[in-house]
């Protein structure tokens, strides 16, 4: 029987008309609603024709989690007074509820897309709803764009909602339509009429330490705890509390025992019955309940009895780390769209308190929206997607957020590596079957690589331990991980389980990579035990061949290096600690550590280790500048772990040779030459006219003169095969081939930056063009007479005027100037010093000398 009162209680209800006029006219729309408005349960009964007296329609509805889908068809069904898998089931991965009468399924966005794979025109189905696209999940960004391209070029009559409660609905709207080149879809907005919320804000004390990575504070779960006391206290009805992760729900947890509460722990991997508990609400004349929940509660769910929200502002989001090809999570301010969703959850049933655990003031520097995935997380599935749909770059796809080109390059050379695009980037046959496990493509190599090597049970068996991570309780070892979920009666052990027997049916489905799944099976069974068998064994090659990247040697000074090149280290206490080889299955790193954090690993031998990454293997001469000289060597490595090293002295290439050298003297500057004084000299007067005249002068600065090396350190380049070679080089000679010989100009060297300037007394002085002006250092009665400064190039030099000890007594860059104004007090100063020298009153029509007055009488 339906409950037409319920029905008549959800707000949307008043968009309907609407909607489904804009459907019948355009095919398409934006539906934007408040949470707890309806649109994910009333519109797809009232699209279905199940209320009302619209027509029967199949309706496909797209959640962006598993628990969503769960929650979303129970309401469904319980409005019409049914169970589920009647006219409304659902699906979700390993589990499907749904039968012959079943007009409305309910989907995860990952089950949408390996059925569009499949079926590309969704035969069967009329109406497709994608709910809660503001998250801009990956999944709901690319099912959206294939939706999109399936209207445009196959089923123009396939009806298409975006459902979304605080996203842009006008970049939804043109992003409908944009395979069409129509106007935008209509947007329909329904009005909420929720029974409001009160805001508060609970800045935490002073000196709490912002989050970074996975590591949140403890103070200010402490702050949160303590708000969640104040707020029971303080309100009627149950208290709904924001936590980034599993891990601060489990601590908050511990923080608020003892409480006259019942404290339920909601986050996506709760046991089946902890989810119904919450989604039931309290029984009449229970306990008050405290529900701690990941961001899972933020849209599609109602959790009832529901007052007060208390919301610890942070979220979480991934991060890949593309080169080393490690994933991680951040722990972030959570966005001002899901702020407003998580506080939207206090007031369903009646007026709502919220407490957000920040300060009013910081409230308004969040993002507006969360970041999309696409530009933040591993994108591997999604290439592989776009290239089976027949677009391996992605240009043509409808996207909101174009995929990062540095993460796009970086996920096809992993399906290039495990033979899943070719070249090209186009989808192989086995790229295919990689697509439709519902596994990420290293995954899915190593379920049908695996299957081949230690059997179908087996590796099915392992890649669901590392398709969902266990529990940090289970330890760092895979293996023994294994045999605590096979032994566990804990909720992750049953999800493992269903896991591990729906990818064997689909590695049987599928086929392995060598043929059959079951004929690959039989002969891996004897080939693990031939490698010494055990879960151990199955273990490391199963997820070597996840991650061939990640597999790993110990150093000799600690820790272990990866394939990949990055730096890894298990904890203190780790059972693998001396394991020389590792397959590591999790790990991540924060921007503040060195090395990876070893979260879960599988122990392998060397020979796993070359199998799992011949793709990554490469033998050759090495010859790099090392250590201040040339090193040169034949290597067999995988990645950057080095399996053999064979020294090859005086047999490397040439050409590695002269790069090496040429690396030596880019680190290390062209002082790795012999540079004696005339050399030093020859390039301060270069750099002196490139600086002063430009072209045709070279620049002899450290950087042009190595870019250059060619044209002035050959022939003696090439013959060189060590550092102390450069150092036979003469540079002065080399130095003087730079000069600009083929113009003519170089035969003007002297006369545009001489050596040495001759002065009044005949001396020849050496000039200095080592600083930013020319100098001339001479003693001043060998300037005696000469009213003008000498110039080099057009430029005065700058005249250091010695005394007769060679001490300098001024400097000027106009004589003129100095023999009239500064020369007197100079002489006042020193004639008394230096009686035998001259000292005339007009020194500039005296005679110039460099001898003492005495000997000039003689002379005279």
């Amino acid at each position: 029987m339906i409950r037409y009162d319920a029905l008549e209680r959800l707000p949307v209800r008043h968009a309907l008309p609407e909607l489904l006029a804009a459907l019948e006219e355009r095919g398409s729309a934006v539906l934007s609603a408040p949470p707890g408005t309806g649109k994910t349960t009333l519109v797809p009964l009232a699209l279905a024709g199940l209320t009302g007296d619209g027509p029967g329609r199949r309706v496909l509805v797209a959640e962006p989690r598993r628990m969503a889908v769960r929650a979303a068809a129970r309401r469904m069904a319980w409005l019409l007074g049914e169970e589920v898998g009647g006219a409304v089931g659902f699906s979700v991965r390993g589990e499907r509820r749904t039968g012959p009468a079943t007009r409305i399924e309910v989907v995860t966005t990952g089950i949408l897309l390996q059925r569009l794979q499949r079926d590309p025109e969704l035969a069967g189905v009329d109406v497709v709803l994608l709910d809660e696209c503001h998250e801009r999940h990956l999944d709901a960004d690319t099912a959206m764009a294939f939706l999109v391209d399936v209207r445009a070029t196959l089923r123009p009559e396939l009806r298409l909602i975006a459902a979304s409660a605080t996203g842009d609905a006008e970049a939804w709207s043109r992003l409908l339509t944009a395979a069409e080149g129509g106007e935008p879809a209509p947007i329909v907005w329904s009005e909420g009429e929720g029974h409001g919320y009160e805001v508060r804000f609970a800045a935490p004390p002073a000196g709490i330490r912002p989050a970074h990575g996975t590591w949140v504070d403890p103070a200010l779960l402490r702050h949160v705890a303590a708000t969640v006391r104040e707020a029971l206290e303080r309100h009627q009805g149950d208290v709904l509390c924001f936590l980034p992760g599993t891990g601060e729900i489990a601590r908050t947890a511990g923080l608020l025992a003892g409480l006259d509460a019942e404290v339920l722990q909601l986050h996506g991997r709760a046991p089946a019955a902890v989810q119904d508990a919450v989604l039931r609400g309290t029984e009449p004349g229970g306990r008050r309940r405290v529900v701690l929940s990941t961001s899972v509660a933020e849209s599609s769910l109602t959790v009832p009895g529901v007052r007060v929200v208390v919301d610890a502002g942070l979220a979480r989001e991934p991060r890949t780390d593309h080169a080393r090809g490690l994933g991680s999570l951040a722990t972030v301010p959570v966005s001002t769209a899901a702020a407003t969703q998580r506080a939207g959850r206090s007031g369903r049933e009646a007026f709502g308190v919220v407490y957000r655990c920040w300060s009013e003031a910081e409230d308004g520097s969040r993002a507006r929206f969360p970041s999309p995935e696409i530009r933040i997380a591993d994108l591997a599935d999604f290439a592989l997607r776009a290239a089976c749909w027949g677009d391996p770059a992605a240009t043509g796809l409808a996207l909101l957020d174009a995929p990062p080109a540095g993460a796009m390059a970086a996920a096809r050379a992993v399906l290039e590596s495990i033979g899943a695009v070719d070249a090209a980037g186009r989808a192989t046959e086995r790229g295919v079957r990689l697509s439709r496990l519902g596994l990420h493509p290293r995954l899915g190599r190593a379920l049908l690589d695996g299957a081949a090597e230690v059997g179908v049970r087996r590796a099915a068996e392992v890649v669901a331990l590392l398709s969902e991570e266990p529990p940090r309780d289970y330890g760092d070892d895979l293996a023994a991980a294994w045999r605590a979920a096979r032994r566990g009666a804990d909720g992750y052990g049953a999800r493992w389980k269903a896991e591990a027997r729906r990818l064997e049916r689909s590695a049987g489905e599928a086929g392995g990579a060598a043929g059959g799944a079951s004929g690959g099976g039989a002969r891996a069974e004897g080939r693990s035990e031939a490698v010494g068998g055990g879960e151990d064994a199955v273990a490391g090659v199963v997820t070597a061949l996840a991650f061939p990247e990640r597999i790993a040697r110990a150093r000799e000074q600690g820790g272990y290096l990866m394939v990949s090149g990055g730096g890894a280290r298990l904890a203190e206490g780790s059972a693998l600690r001396s394991t020389p080889w590792l397959a590591v299955a999790v790990a991540d790193r924060t921007a503040r550590d060195a090395t990876a954090r070893v979260r879960l690993a599988a122990v392998v031998d060397e020979s796993v280790a070359r199998r799992a990454a011949a793709g990554l293997r490469s033998t050759g001469e090495e010859v790099r500048w090392e250590d201040g000289d040339v090193v040169a060597r034949s290597v067999d490595r995988l990645g950057a772990v080095e399996l053999t090293v064979r020294p090859l002295g005086a047999g490397a290439a040439p050409e590695l040779v002269r790069e090496a050298l040429l690396d030596g003297l880019r680190r290390e500057g062209p002082g790795l030459l012999r540079w004696g004084r005339e050399a030093g000299e020859l390039r301060e007067r270069l750099a002196f006219l490139h600086r002063e005249l430009g072209d045709p002068w070279p620049d002899v600065a450290d950087g042009p003169l190595v870019e250059r090396a060619g044209e002035w350190l050959e022939p003696e380049l090439s013959r060189a095969v060590r550092r102390a070679d450069l150092g036979r080089i003469d540079a002065g000679e080399a130095l003087r081939r730079l000069l600009p010989w083929a113009s003519g100009e170089a035969v003007r060297l002297d006369e545009l930056a001489p050596e040495r300037i001759e002065v009044p007394s005949g001396s020849r002085i050496r000039v200095d063009y080592g600083g930013e002006r020319p100098v001339l250092a001479v003693k001043l009665q060998e300037m005696f007479g000469l009213a003008e400064t000498p110039r080099v190039a057009g430029v005065p030099v700058l005249v250091h005027l010695l005394s007769p000890a060679g001490r300098p007594a001024a400097v000027t860059a106009d004589l003129a100037s100095f023999w009239r104004d500064g020369y007197r007090a100079v002489r006042a100063e020193l004639r008394g010093r230096y009686p035998k020298h001259p000292w005339p009153e007009d020194p500039s029509g005296a005679e110039p000398t460099r001898h003492t007055s005495a000997r000039l009488r003689r002379e005279g």
